[in-house]
């Protein structure tokens, strides 16, 4: 098996196990995020972001990828207003942040990358309520452990 085969059948697996331990998606996904709930997890991300003096766009988003809140600081990276939202979109339609994508291609190599909605790239989290997924968060503009550090703090205070 040549080097890129044996390297697309990993994530086929990666994706085929982590997906099959869930039953179905109506067992994984909650109500989607609402406007009120977006905006609490947002200003946790904000709030980290302003802390460290971080520019960055936040974007929160339902359980179809569908954006439900947003802020961006001024100044912040043009490119990071769209990148926050394919993170967030990421995060949820896969149900995991996107660091796993970002660590199996840093193990494996881009070919993962070919796969629509998927940003390897740190940052990008779902959000869980009741044990269900009911979003996702994302931050951009900064490095991928700052982005992901914001979007934990986001998560923190729902």
């Amino acid at each position: 098996m040549s080097k890129s085969a044996a390297a697309a059948a990993a994530a086929i697996g990666f994706l085929s196990v982590t997906t099959l331990a869930f039953a179905s998606d109506a067992d994984v996904y909650g109500p989607d995020i609402t406007l009120s709930e977006a905006k609490q997890v947002a200003a946790g991300a904000v709030k980290e972001c302003a802390a460290n003096k971080w520019l960055m766009a936040i974007a929160v988003v339902d359980t179809h990828g569908a954006l439900v809140y947003y802020e961006k600081a001024d100044n912040t990276e043009v490119a990071s207003a769209q990148i926050a939202l394919d993170k967030a979109t990421s995060a949820a339609v896969y149900k995991r942040p996107t660091r796993d994508f970002f660590d199996v291609t840093a193990k494996m190599g881009p070919f993962m990358l070919n796969m629509d909605h998927v940003i390897a790239a740190p940052g990008g989290i779902p959000v869980m309520k009741d044990g269900k997924i009911v979003g996702a968060i994302s931050a951009s503009g900064g490095t991928g452990a700052q982005d992901e550090q914001c979007a934990k703090a986001g998560l923190a205070g729902f």
